[in-house]
C-alpha cells in the first residue's frame, strides 16, 4: 500500500473514534459530563480532557511541534496523577471540547507533513523505546481513542440509557423495551449456571437502552 493510502486510512478511523467519542456527550448536564461512574472516577469530560492530552502530546511534543507555551498543571510527566481525567469547576464543557479540537488539527498537521516513517522521540517513555515513528504513534492513538470511547459508550448507558456506536450508525440490535428485558434475563440466567452460592445478581440497568441523542 503507498503511502497516501495508508494515510487516509490511518485517518479515517482515528477521526470515527474523535467523532464517536464527543458523540457521547450530546444532550447531558454539566452535572453528568463531569460525575464519576466508576470506582476509578471515570467520567465522559475526562476522557475528552485526556485523549486531547494524547494527541497533544504524541502528535505534537514528540515530533517537535509543542502546543502549549506554558504547559497546565494538568499536563505532562510531573502532573499530579489522573489530573488529565477530569474537568475542574474552572473547565467549561466547551473549553475541554474546544481544546480536543484544536488537538485535531495540531495532530492533523503533523500527520499531514511528515512521512509515515518519520521518527519522533516520546521523551516520557524508557529510553530504550523513545525513538519511535508517525506510524507507530498513529496506531497507538487510533487504538486509545477507540478505548476510551468504548468507556464512553458505557459511562454514557449507565447515565441515562443512551446506546451506539456512532451518529448515524448505531450498530444496535433492534428491539423494544421488552425485548431488551428478557433478552438481558437470558443473559442473566446463562451467566448464574456460573455463579458461587453467594454471588449476588447484577443490578437491573438504569434504563432500556436508546440511541445517544435522541
Amino acid at each position: 500500500m503507498i503511502e497516501p493510502e495508508a494515510k487516509t486510512d490511518l485517518l479515517h478511523y482515528l477521526r470515527t473514534a474523535r467523532e464517536a467519542l464527543l458523540w457521547k456527550l450530546d444532550g447531558l448536564s454539566e452535572y453528568d459530563l463531569r460525575r464519576p461512574l466508576t470506582p476509578t472516577g471515570t467520567n465522559l469530560l475526562g476522557l475528552v480532557k485526556h485523549v486531547a492530552a494524547v494527541e497533544l502530546g504524541y502528535f505534537g511534543d514528540t515530533f517537535g511541534r509543542r502546543f502549549f507555551d506554558e504547559p497546565p498543571a494538568w499536563y505532562g510527566v510531573g502532573a499530579e496523577p489522573g489530573a488529565d481525567m477530569w474537568a475542574t469547576e474552572d473547565e467549561s464543557r466547551e473549553w475541554i471540547v474546544g481544546l480536543y479540537r484544536q488537538a485535531w488539527q495540531h495532530s492533523d498537521t503533523t500527520i499531514a507533513t511528515l512521512p509515515l516513517d518519520a521518527t519522533g522521540h516520546v521523551s516520557w517513555w524508557p529510553e530504550e523505546r523513545r525513538e519511535v515513528t508517525l506510524h507507530h504513534v498513529l496506531v497507538r492513538v487510533i487504538a486509545e481513542t477507540h478505548r476510551h470511547a468504548g468507556h464512553a459508550d458505557i459511562v454514557r448507558e449507565l447515565i441515562d440509557g443512551a446506546v451506539g456506536m456512532a451518529e448515524g450508525n448505531d450498530n444496535i440490535p433492534p428491539g423494544d423495551p421488552s425485548w431488551w428485558e428478557d433478552y438481558r434475563t437470558r443473559l442473566e440466567r446463562a451467566a448464574g449456571a456460573f455463579r458461587a452460592p453467594s454471588t449476588p445478581s447484577a443490578p437491573n440497568p438504569p434504563r432500556t437502552p436508546r440511541t445517544t441523542g435522541s
